[in-house]
Order: structure tokens, then C-alpha cells, then sequence
């Protein structure tokens, strides 16, 4: 008998290494959440210089302050040296523009708008922008450019 219950005791070993062998691995593999975690660091590195916004232009230098943030999306009229001009970033016609800017102002609740004119540009030019603005209804024109 005992020969019978070495043998059963032999089946149980093995039916007991067996088990142990194929234990469900209870550790998390993170190696594929740091390599997708990587990759959209470089991503967002290369991609973060590249979300600048506006129009390139070379502005004047002055000693002035930056103006506080609002709330509301600010608006910018933008003049290069070649004279193109851009609602923000949308290129507008000389013919055009008082038109759209009272369309934008009926829109807006403020009558700030920022002008951005190129410091190779003729100050009457400039003077004539911002009669416009003036009589398209923005009060508070207000001049950008570069500190120093």
C-alpha cells in the first residue's frame, strides 16, 4: 500500500510544481508606458518653438511696459514692411479693412485692439492706420513693439 501512496504523494509534488510554475505574474510592465511617455516628450518638445503666433514682423524697441492680460482674445492689426496687412493672422485688403474691423467690433465687447507696424514703415502710414481704427470704432489703439 505504501507503494500506492508514494506514487499518489509523487502525482501531488508534481501536480503542485506545476502550479506554482504557471502563478499569474502580479507586477505591472511599465516598459511600454515609459517609451510612449518618451516619445511624447520629444514630440512636444520640437512641436512647442514651432506654436508661436503672429505675423513676423521687425518692430521698433522702446523702454515701455508690457499691458496687463484680459479675458477676451486680444486683437492685433499688423503691418509688415512690403505693407501687408493682418487681422491677427488672417491677410486682409487695404480696401477691406475698414469693413471688417466694424464687422469684428459689432462682435467684441472691448475697443482695444494692439497695432503692430513694421519700424521700417513711414509714420504717416501708420497715422492713417490708426485713423482707420478710429473711425472703424477702436478707441484704444494701442502700440506694440520690443523692449529692449
Amino acid at each position: 500500500m505504501q507503494s500506492g501512496s508514494n506514487k499518489t504523494s509523487s502525482l501531488k509534488k508534481r501536480l503542485k510544481l506545476r502550479r506554482q510554475q504557471f502563478l499569474p505574474m502580479a507586477e505591472i510592465n511599465v516598459t511600454p508606458f515609459v517609451d510612449v511617455m518618451l516619445v511624447l516628450l520629444i514630440i512636444f518638445m520640437v512641436a512647442a518653438p514651432l506654436l508661436s503666433v503672429g505675423v513676423k514682423v521687425d518692430l521698433p524697441e522702446t523702454e515701455a511696459r508690457p499691458l496687463p492680460t484680459e479675458k477676451e482674445k486680444p486683437l492685433t492689426l499688423t503691418v509688415d514692411e512690403e505693407e501687408n496687412i493682418f487681422i491677427n493672422e488672417v491677410k486682409v485688403s487695404r480696401d477691406q479693412l475698414k469693413m471688417k474691423l466694424v464687422s469684428i467690433k459689432r462682435e467684441r465687447d472691448s475697443d482695444k485692439i494692439f497695432l503692430r507696424a513694421s519700424g521700417q514703415l513711414q509714420y504717416e502710414r501708420v497715422a492713417k492706420l490708426m485713423g482707420i481704427l478710429t473711425q472703424s470704432g477702436f478707441n484704444a489703439v494701442s502700440l506694440v513693439t520690443d523692449s529692449k
